[in-house]
């Protein structure tokens, strides 16, 4: 059984959203047919009221398809309000958590079938603010970097530990785990020990976005077609000789284009029957 993931990330509504691109998605989304949208971060821009409102509206649009999966990025996160406070971070999170639910690491189960099959979509925090675990020698990093504590895996190992043995295991972070094709930078402080955390995690397929370009990553011996690392279906493939490790997907399939045709003829996608 093939399971049918839309991965989303970093629409930065405000100033930087390309509406007529968002619109198209909207409208494409249907005959996607995915089992799960995943929104991975950075719907707004300077998390004001009126980006998450309208990150709010595309989520419910979302919703109509399929299960929708929200997560924080660093532009949804108030960081000024609790700067290198490591205790008290509610302040931080309040407008996105009035648009979005109490819950900033929800779990989503997409259930196998008669052959197998299915999903367990695990998130965690990486979107911490000006935090001192997310704090590195360049100062231009400072609330744009993410880290991954050991708590957030160890919260997740336990997910997956209670999870069906046939479900594949996927995990949501906001900050890139491998390095930007476009920035050349890793999204996360610490990043070697974030990916052990991840593999130890029992982790096979890791979403990620942050650095402009959402990314597929497998994990162990786990496999997966992408869309442009829009839309992946995943299979589980289990390897007694897979060795720990984290890799950028990259699909041979030409349908991987469909994301960025559509990005092209934006303008053009007018409702039909209206």
């Amino acid at each position: 059984m093939t399971v049918q993931i839309a991965h989303i990330g970093d629409i930065h509504f405000g100033g930087l959203a390309d509406i007529p691109v968002v619109e198209a998605l909207e409208r494409m989304l249907p005959d996607l047919r995915p089992d799960a949208i995943v929104i991975g971060g950075d719907l707004s821009q300077r998390a004001r009221h009126g980006e998450f409102q309208r990150g709010r509206a595309f989520a419910n649009v979302a919703r109509e398809t399929a299960p929708v999966l929200v997560i924080p990025g660093n532009h949804d996160v108030q960081w000024w309000r609790r700067p290198f406070i490591p205790f008290g971070k509610d302040a931080a999170y309040q407008k996105y958590r009035s648009y979005f639910g109490a819950d900033l690491t929800p779990t989503l189960t997409v259930p196998g079938g008669v052959n197998g099959g299915g999903a367990v979509i695990a998130t965690a925090l990486t979107a911490h603010g000006v935090a001192w675990g997310s704090l590195t020698a360049r100062l231009r990093d400072i609330a744009v970097k993410g880290h991954l504590p050991k708590r957030e895996m160890e919260r997740v190992r336990s997910v997956f530990a209670q999870a069906d043995a046939g479900l594949a295991r996927v995990l949501v972070v906001h900050h890139n785990v491998l390095r930007g094709e476009m920035s050349k930078r890793m999204g996360l402080a610490r990043w070697r020990r974030a990916q052990r955390r991840i593999i130890e995690a029992g982790t096979e397929v890791v979403l990620c976005g942050h650095a402009w370009c959402v990314t597929l990553a497998l994990a162990r011996g786990a496999r997966a077609r992408t869309g442009n690392a829009q839309r992946g279906a995943c299979k589980r493939r289990d390897s007694p000789h897979a060795q720990p490790h984290i890799s950028r997907h990259r699909s041979r399939d030409r349908r991987a284009e469909f994301f960025s045709r559509a990005a092209s003829q934006a303008p053009s996608l007018e409702p039909q029957g209206a």
